[in-house]
């Protein structure tokens, strides 16, 4: 019986110990110490009108009128530090150009690129990208925006060398071999180039750009 009441008071000792600690924890905030993951974007002490987007939360007017300069109020997120005109503060103003994010130009963004659609091709193949705001860069609306964006990959193929053997061994197929086409190129073997005919077609298809590399990439 003694041993149950000595278990029952350590029991309501160590009650009163975590109740005790659990106030403290709500007495001193409870805030968490965790950083967020914008912070490893931001740096330190630098100028508040270079931070990246990402960094900064903006006060934006869309009725701004498209192409002119346009100023806006911002303040730095949490955890972050900026100097304007060498003093600490939180609030700035920004100057930009009135645009949103998809009209910015190409320079501005970075897009995903596609291996699987034909860039030579009539007309030119596109394909859908989604592309990103540079960090430093800002504009008006969603940073990420889809796109749709010619067929721009290459598979190392040289214009040059393919219109080397084009002139030089073209009679023997070397040119569409090259470019990855082996059927035309067995065919212009076995013929002698089409009796010389092929030959020099395939010289001016390759040296104004026509013909290209059979995965459909562009040359180099």
């Amino acid at each position: 019986m003694a041993g149950g009441v000595r278990r029952l008071r350590g029991l309501c000792a160590l009650c009163r110990v975590v109740l005790f600690l659990s106030q403290f924890c709500i007495l001193s905030g409870g805030e968490s110490t965790e950083i967020p993951p914008y912070v490893m974007k931001c740096p330190s002490n630098g100028l508040c009108s270079r931070l990246p987007a990402d960094c900064i939360d903006c006060t934006t007017n869309f009725s701004c009128i498209y192409g002119k300069p346009v100023t806006f109020d911002c303040a730095v997120k949490p955890s972050v530090t900026c100097d304007q005109d060498f003093k600490s503060q939180k609030n700035f103003i920004i100057n930009m150009t009135c645009r949103f994010c998809w009209q910015l130009p190409e320079t501005d963004y970075e897009c995903t690129n596609s291996t699987s659609c034909m860039t030579v091709s009539c007309p030119r193949q596109r394909y859908p990208a989604n592309c990103t705001v540079r960090d430093h860069v800002h504009c008006l609306g969603n940073r990420t925006f889809p796109k749709m964006l010619y067929c721009n990959w290459t598979g190392g193929y040289k214009w040059s060398t393919a219109l080397a053997l084009s002139i030089t061994l073209g009679g023997f197929g070397a040119d569409r071999f090259y470019l990855g086409q082996w059927r035309e190129g067995l065919g212009k073997l076995f013929s002698f180039g089409g009796l010389g005919i092929w030959t020099l077609i395939d010289v001016l298809l390759i040296g104004v750009g026509y013909v290209g590399p059979a995965d459909g990439s562009l040359y180099i």
